[in-house]
């Protein structure tokens, strides 16, 4: 014998319109939000009849569902806008290849001049560019003006010989009084083979391999 809620439950199964396969499932916050309908129609159905929930409950539940589907649009938004602004830095980033980029950062030589942007102390009465290789070796010390002033390192020897091509590193000494007063690393222009995103910093990668943040760079110019 067939009760009246299984007859029911056969006549919706009946009248109800099969689902093509190929028909496309809610995902995401569309699913979430029917399950939500569902769950909240249930909770109304089978409420207990003598203690009614009340009804600035279910607007309650519906706002904040509201503003949590509201914020994930914005999210949505945020990060297709994101990856808009990326897009247009990647292209911005194409006009830094070609140029020369100012920076303290050892420098690839291949027998052409390496323009160097020394920095003497303002007191300094002498000054010496002092060139060392990937080793650390120092390979040669010349005296310079005390002027911050750039100049072309050659990239021969005192007798005029040329040194092996490769990367080699400067740093400039100041002299007073026959004391050392200042000693550091000094600035190199090097042309850049490449700019790269890496961990939202940009890298500028120079044609010898030396990578040097964007942040680094205190001077562009045109490639030589």
């Amino acid at each position: 014998m067939i009760d009246s809620s299984t007859a029911a439950t056969t006549a919706a199964s009946a009248t109800t319109p099969a689902k093509s396969p190929a028909s496309a499932k809610p995902s995401g916050l569309a699913s979430d939000f029917e399950t939500f309908l569902k769950m909240l129609t249930a909770q109304a159905r089978y409420q207990d009849p003598l203690e009614p929930i009340d009804s600035t409950e279910y607007a309650a539940q519906l706002a904040q569902f509201s503003m949590v589907e509201q914020q994930v649009k914005t999210n949505d938004t945020l990060t297709l806008l994101s990856g808009q602004m990326d897009q247009s830095s990647m292209a911005s980033l194409a006009g830094w290849v070609g140029m020369e980029a100012r920076a303290e950062t050892p420098i690839a030589f291949d027998g052409s001049p390496i323009t160097v942007s020394p920095n003497p102390a303002r007191t300094a009465e002498k000054a010496f560019l002092v060139v060392t290789d990937t080793t650390g070796k120092e390979v040669q010390r010349q005296q310079i003006p005390t002027q911050a002033e750039p100049i072309q390192w050659a990239g021969v020897d005192g007798n005029g010989q040329p040194f092996p091509n490769g990367t080699y590193s400067f740093s400039v000494e100041s002299l007073s009084g026959g004391k050392t007063i200042k000693s550091g690393p000094t600035e190199v222009y090097g042309r850049i083979a490449e700019a790269q995103v890496q961990n939202n910093a940009v890298m500028l990668i120079f044609e010898g391999g030396q990578a040097v943040p964007a942040t680094s760079v205190t001077a562009l110019r045109e490639g030589s």
